[in-house]
């Protein structure tokens, strides 16, 4: 598997970021490829973090062995090998804490409910939910909708969609035949958690539903989680880390990645 790694350059890191992307990007949409400060990793490193964005199985290197790509329940397994693997190279700090976007959200709340990740800190999710607003379609074609991927042009800084060569890749036939079980699966899994969740819901989400009966019933399933938060970004397509209100995003994520490390006893003076 292929990833882009950042980490702190003058001590040792404090916890790791592992970033998710979607369906039809690439590690690179956690990169800024635009504008400097839309970066993911650049900021968790210069807040003492290291940052692992992963191109999940069937994307990046892993294409060409996996066409087809990878179911979530199969992504979650060749995501916690792949993470056991990092943990044994490098000095991941405090725990892991999986910062994942829509579709990407799907292996790491299924990993978050098996329990199967060392240290797990906690979760951060944006662009999904447990219930879409239609049948999910490939993102980008006519039928996948453009605009619901996007949103407003005026969201995204100039040059965003000249650089997308970069950040956008194929969407694995079997990832998008396996996105519309995920409801069911989530009613499965939500019971399981028994880590801080948090999910955004950009301002101009289109994919999932987040009207407050949906996010009332999201929060219920959760029930097993030592806290839950539900957000939601203004200013933002559901392509956030892409857009403007990035920075604004990552902020907040990193915040509850601080709050978490509290949540399990962990904080700057551990290191002394």
């Amino acid at each position: 598997m292929s990833a882009l790694l950042a980490r702190p350059l003058y001590a040792p890191p404090r916890a790791t970021v592992v970033a998710l992307h979607g369906a039809g990007m690439s590690a690179a949409y956690f990169h800024g490829q635009t504008r400097p400060e839309t970066s993911l990793l650049t900021l968790a490193a210069d807040l003492g973090f290291a940052a692992v964005a992963v191109d999940r199985p069937g994307y990046g290197l892993s294409s060409a062995e996996l066409p087809r790509g990878q179911t979530a329940a199969e992504q979650a397994a060749t995501l916690t090998a792949a993470l056991g693997d990092l943990a044994d190279r490098y000095d991941t700090g405090a725990g892991l804490f999986l910062l994942a976007h829509s579709f990407g959200g799907k292996p790491a709340l299924r990993m978050a409910a098996e329990g199967t990740l060392p240290a797990l800190l906690g979760v951060d999710v944006s662009g999904c939910g447990d219930a879409y607003t239609a049948p999910p379609t490939e993102p980008g074609t006519r039928d996948g909708g453009w605009r619901r991927s996007w949103g407003p042009l005026r969201l995204y800084p100039p040059g965003t969609f000249r650089s997308g060569a970069a950040v956008v890749a194929r969407v694995p036939p079997g990832e998008l035949a396996d996105a519309a079980r995920w409801p069911a699966e989530f009613g499965r899994l939500a019971g399981r958690i028994r880590v801080p969740v948090r999910f955004t819901f950009a301002e101009y989400e289109t994919w999932w539903r987040h009207d407050p009966p949906a996010l009332d019933r999201l929060r219920s399933r959760l029930s097993a989680a030592p806290r839950v938060v539900i957000e939601h970004q203004p200013d933002a397509g559901h392509n956030i880390s892409l857009g403007w209100a990035a920075r604004a995003y990552h902020l907040k994520a990193l915040g509850f990645l601080e709050e978490s490390m509290r949540h399990h006893g962990v904080g700057r003076e551990s290191r002394t």
